[in-house]
């Protein structure tokens, strides 16, 4: 362990003492009770914007956050670090560091959500009662849907980006990359960041023309990308480098290719506590109210983020714009009165297309163009790149986590002058 990376441990464990709650899991558990006026479940990008907001709305002594992970990470940065553009290290800090202050933090996991007597219960016996809950537990990676993963990341010339404990095997395959198929895979369920699988490509494409730039130029004068829809990966063969698809049309129809690089997206879900609950939808999301963020059943319930059944990309932009919405229904819900603020399903997807270069997509609901600059957003930009890479992290941390940020939509007001 490195000297910085002891000064957050110790860092974290005086923080922990402090302000969290942790279980100490024994052979005999005892059951704990506790209430609190507003519970947030969930420790991501939703979950502490909204924590933060909460604080400034009814104290920071009124508000529990539910979450076990000890580091906190800012996952849309690493599509660069597996191209090899930023370090994994960047993207981290401590849970304990992001909490708003004075907010209590139950260091633990959720086991079941019980919305009919206002309470849910931590996987180390605690009970918690709240007034009003608030879901943002993300959502679940399915590696395992995959035959032969996550066991196939032991070997070489595989990675993922949607996971801190792989991200790093997509830049060392594409450092590895010599010849040969390079395969970035789409799975057929809902994702986080459906741009990623897209970003990770056309950077492989970019690193690839720098490193042989001489050799592959006279090959390579367009960027020759094949795309096979309808194929979905059902098989990874890490011992012989075989990807297995299946043909979404012709269930049964299989093809293998082989494969000198493999980026894999996996299947997604919503979390396990929700699948079957009253909260969620027959599909096993958040079921909500798609412009107020309420629960379609439990009015004191509402959520945010990737565990919800909204129809739009799960992003973190999306999740900015949420909070804003949220913050003014909750704030309505608790005064008695009728939410009035509409969220529109903008979200924004900075799609990087090269080194330099990025295509800032943002659109709505019905997927029309939201535009926040009054530019062309569909032309590669250097400005773009640099706002993905260097902006954007400084606005997560500092803006959206703080509950200061709410989404470029006051801003693309004035850019389009009241137009949009």
């Amino acid at each position: 362990m490195t000297a910085s990376a002891l000064r957050a441990q110790m860092s974290w464990r005086r923080t922990c003492q402090r302000t969290s709650y942790q279980c100490f899991h024994t052979t005999h558990r005892t059951e704990s009770k506790e209430h609190v006026k507003v519970l947030v479940l969930g420790g991501g990008s939703g979950g502490i914007t909204m924590g933060a907001r909460m604080k400034r709305k009814v104290g920071a002594e009124n508000v529990a956050i539910v979450e076990p992970s000890e580091i906190h990470y800012y996952q849309p940065i690493w599509t660069l670090v597996g191209a090899g553009a930023k370090s994994v290290e960047s993207s981290g800090r401590p849970t304990s560091s992001v909490i708003p202050s004075g907010v209590k933090w139950v260091k633990s996991r959720v086991m079941e959500v019980n919305p009919d007597n206002n309470s849910v219960r931590t996987d180390c016996g605690k009970e918690i009662s709240y007034e009003y809950l608030i879901v943002a537990l993300g959502l679940q990676l399915h590696y395992e849907k995959i035959k032969g993963l996550p066991e196939g990341f032991e070997h070489p010339k595989i990675g993922s980006n949607y996971s801190v404990k792989t991200v790093q095997k997509t830049w060392k395959a594409l450092q590895d990359f010599k010849e040969g198929n390079a395969i970035f895979t789409f799975p057929n369920t809902p994702i986080k960041c459906p741009g990623a699988p897209q970003k990770i490509m056309y950077l492989s494409d970019a690193f690839l023309r720098k490193k042989y730039a001489d050799s592959l130029w006279e090959v390579v004068k367009s960027r020759d990308l094949n795309v096979n829809l309808r194929q979905n990966l059902i098989e990874v063969r890490a011992d012989k480098r075989e990807a297995v698809f299946e043909n979404l049309d012709k269930p049964g129809e299989t093809k293998v290719f082989e494969y000198e690089m493999l980026h894999v997206t996996p299947p997604m879900g919503p979390p396990n506590v929700l699948k079957g609950s009253p909260l969620a939808d027959e599909a096993g999301w958040l079921n909500l109210n798609k412009e107020t963020l309420q629960h379609n059943v439990y009015p004191n319930v509402f959520g945010i983020g990737d565990c919800t059944n909204l129809p739009t990309a799960r992003t973190a932009a999306a999740v900015a714009a949420q909070s804003g919405v949220l913050d003014r229904t909750i704030n309505k819900i608790m005064k008695k009165n009728k939410p009035d603020k509409k969220y529109n399903g903008y979200t924004s997807c900075p799609l990087v297309t090269s080194y330099n270069t990025v295509i800032l997509a943002e659109f709505d609901y019905s997927f029309q163009p939201l535009e926040t600059f009054p530019l062309d957003q569909s032309k590669e930009r250097r400005t773009m790149y640099y706002m993905k890479a260097d902006l954007m992290p400084h606005l997560y941390w500092h803006g959206l986590l703080k509950g200061l940020w709410g989404g470029p939509g006051p801003y693309r007001t004035i850019m389009h002058l009241g137009m949009k």
